[in-house]
């Protein structure tokens, strides 16, 4: 059986947590004044038959949960909304994760279901307990807890995404911090973490867009405000994560080219050393020395051949130098 938690509300105020889960409906037909929470964790068959039979959730809505790596999304049935989204974070080993996260949003409850455990509702507790003057607002207060803890996820992880584009663009011009390849691998990571970041977060802009339409019934007056600021929030990231993309296109550009300016410097140094290494070659090919040399050579003959070895290679090597070829 899945982990459970849950949390019932009356006039505003919180009055019970953690009852059991099949209560729930019991609890709310009492008392018209109260709205509830659950939060379902590794959901069981028998745990989604419950939400069928006791809260009415849809078929196909319960198809999606169990249906995993489903795009973030918001569906309408006739007596409640489906919400897909995901909870992302930035690894310290690199790596972005991504934690799906469903919920059931009716006038009176509001139903979590998740199946990793990587996603720390205790977040949600406290963005709730912090906003406590809000739970007058009933579950839109619940869902906007919700979202504003999954959407300040994705602002965290573009924001260590930038963090981490800019270590790599200092990195480009020090080659003793990191090499090429290092800075070529941590370009395309980037990218790979850009993309699927991109995936998670742009839908949420229709998600959070469609809360807010009145045909919905599911956002107050008094809360359109907080979902507004959501929705900056979100176009935030948007535009941030697509100029982190652009950024990171340029930054593997530059990267190639730098790549291929190191190699046309290596090859212009060794053409430089190659031009040196053949002075010797030239004098002592002039002169006929061998490996008897010097003596079957005169001494005016070794003595100038050896000024003229040492002397051309020399100047060639400070001509060279000065043009900055080696």
């Amino acid at each position: 059986m899945g982990a459970f938690l849950t949390r019932l509300y009356r006039d505003g105020a919180l009055v019970e947590e953690n009852f059991p889960p099949e209560e729930v409906g019991d609890r709310l037909d009492r008392d018209d004044q109260t709205f509830a929470w659950l939060d379902i964790c590794r959901p069981e068959e028998r745990d989604l038959r419950l939400l069928a039979e006791k809260l009415g959730m849809h078929e196909l809505a319960l198809e999606d949960v169990v249906q995993q790596a489903q795009r973030a999304k918001l569906d309408r049935y006739d007596t409640h909304l489906f919400l897909n989204t995901y909870m992302v974070r930035l690894e310290a080993s690199g790596g972005l994760e991504d934690v799906e996260v469903s919920a059931f949003i009716k006038p009176r409850v509001l139903v979590t279901v998740r199946y990793d455990e990587g996603f720390d509702i205790s977040q949600v507790l406290a963005r709730w307990d912090e906003g406590a003057e809000l739970a007058r607002y009933g579950v839109a207060f619940l869902l906007h807890g919700l979202l504003d803890t999954l959407i300040d996820g994705h602002f965290a992880a573009v924001q260590q995404l930038d963090a981490s584009l800019e270590q790599v663009q200092d990195a480009m011009f020090h080659r003793q911090a990191m090499n090429r390849n290092e800075v070529q691998k941590r370009i395309f990571l980037a990218r790979r973490d850009l993309v699927r970041l991109r995936q998670v977060t742009l839908p949420m802009r229709e998600v959070v867009n469609a809360l807010m339409r009145p045909t919905m019934h599911a956002v107050d007056t008094e809360m359109l405000p907080y979902y507004q600021d959501l929705y900056d929030h979100v176009l935030r990231v948007i535009e941030w994560s697509e100029s982190l993309r652009d950024l990171d296109t340029t930054m593997l550009e530059t990267n190639l080219t730098l790549q291929n300016n190191q190699l046309n410097l290596i090859v212009k140094q060794v053409t430089g050393w190659a031009a040196i290494i053949a002075v010797p070659t030239a004098v002592t090919g002039f002169f006929g020395q061998n490996l008897a040399f010097p003596w079957r050579h005169t001494h005016g003959e070794f003595i100038v051949s050896l000024v003229a070895t040492f002397g051309l290679a020399i100047a060639l090597y400070l001509v060279f130098r000065k043009k900055e070829w080696i």
